[in-house]
């Protein structure tokens, strides 16, 4: 345990970063579930919905530094990919 009041600072800015950082991935990852799910269920109505709101989710965790953007950028691509093969199917 550090016993400079800065490095304590810092240990408990850490804490709260990660916590932070956690909630946003998490909510990215269900997103992504969620229209991975319509995907495979067919539903492209409901796959559309998801994506459109997994999208600024997705976005908002690259503006926050959580991710990356080519990261970001190839997975909305698939799921985009993906969507559309169920609405021409």
């Amino acid at each position: 345990m550090a016993n400079i009041a800065s490095a304590q600072k810092r240990i408990r800015q850490t804490e709260k970063r990660t916590a932070r950082n956690k909630a946003r991935k998490s909510r990215v990852h269900g997103a992504i579930r969620k229209v991975e799910e319509a995907v495979s269920a067919g539903d492209k109505t409901a796959a559309l919905a998801a994506l459109r709101a997994a999208q600024p989710e997705m976005q908002r965790a690259v503006t926050k530094g959580v991710l990356k953007a080519n990261t970001i950028s190839r997975k909305i691509s698939r799921l985009s990919a993906r969507v559309k093969a169920v609405a021409t199917a």
